[in-house]
């Protein structure tokens, strides 16, 4: 069942009333409710088009939010064969809120790496909900260590409301864990590429997005803070997050235009939890295309590659 969204209410009325009449003529083999229903259908087809249309800032953040939207683990079964996942960052503890292995992807070898929020209460408890703690990142920069030794690219998938900030997490050194995933992508000499599949929040997410090349999903977000957490610092209200979202600039559109995402994937209408098969195909296609523009770089030369992406970030947006 279709969980629905605040601003999906009049698409949820519509859907029902047509569900209900399907119902009914299951129950009675007399009724005839084809038409009907087929009106109600093509109604809510349309509403659903003017909904996402033109979504603001807010309303994007509820749809990469959304508990039915595809989460790492769905990618990583449909994209990857051959995934051997892999535990621990050899120090502490292994964080189940980063998954990572070896697999094939369109049978390449390669390193894959994301967070995992979970689908239900029990895995988004032991997942803490997508939020790693520092041996998360430091089991990521074993495996990005690995796949740099072994000349294999890293794919990594980001769906994070942002790194634990718990009294456990900074006591074990929070920040600088952080900071040394973020060092090992900026120098590991295979490709590596990146999907913001959901919520990209904080260093959090830089600390696996730090890209050759970075994809956005159509309704995903991308930013340093939370609307809510930026709100409540701003306004000293959580409630202004609408505005906070807004001038946050984090959907796919604001930050590929200001070079931060090389790439924008189209979702299916209504969002990726809609065709969670369309959604997985147009990743697919995204990364295969953004591994073959890296084929054949030698290791300076993708090194190179990805710290000038990153002293360009923002004269795109300026130039315009």
């Amino acid at each position: 069942m279709t969980q629905y969204l605040d601003f999906e209410k009049p698409l949820a009325e519509i859907e029902g009333k047509a569900e209900e009449l399907r119902a009914l003529a299951r129950a009675n083999e007399e009724m005839d409710v084809a038409e009907e229903a087929s009106a109600l259908d093509a109604k809510a087809a349309k509403l659903l088009e003017e909904l996402y249309s033109d979504l603001t800032p807010w309303r994007k953040c509820q749809v990469a939010r959304h508990p039915e939207r595809p989460h790492c683990n769905d990618y990583v079964d449909a994209l990857f064969t051959e995934f051997t996942p892999l535990a621990g960052d050899r120090n502490f503890a292994d964080d189940l809120a980063v998954i990572g292995g070896l697999a094939r992807f369109n049978d390449q070898p390669v390193m894959v790496i994301g967070h995992e929020k979970g689908s239900d209460t029990k895995s988004r408890i032991e997942r803490n909900f997508g939020m790693a703690r520092p041996e998360g990142y430091r089991k990521a920069v074993r495996l990005m260590e690995m796949a740099g030794r072994f000349g294999l690219p890293v794919i990594t998938l980001i769906d994070t409301a942002g790194a634990y900030p718990g009294k456990g997490a900074e006591e074990r050194g929070q920040s600088e864990a952080i900071a040394r995933s973020t060092e090992m992508c900026l120098k590991i000499g295979v490709p590596l590429v990146s999907v913001i599949i959901g919520e990209g929040g904080s260093g959090g997410a830089v600390a696996f997005a730090t890209a050759n090349r970075v994809a956005m999903l159509e309704h995903s977000v991308y930013s340093v803070i939370s609307p809510e957490g930026c709100a409540s610092i701003l306004w000293k209200d959580a409630e202004k997050m609408r505005e906070a979202a807004e001038a946050l600039r984090l959907t796919a559109q604001d930050l590929h235009n200001l070079g931060v995402c090389d790439r924008i994937i189209e979702e299916p209408k209504g969002g990726a939890h809609r065709d969670r098969d369309a959604a997985v195909e147009s990743v697919r296609a995204a990364i295969t295309e953004m591994l073959a523009d890296l084929d054949g770089k030698d290791a300076k030369a993708l090194i190179q590659d990805r710290r000038q992406k990153f002293l360009d970030i923002g004269s795109k947006g300026l130039a315009a």
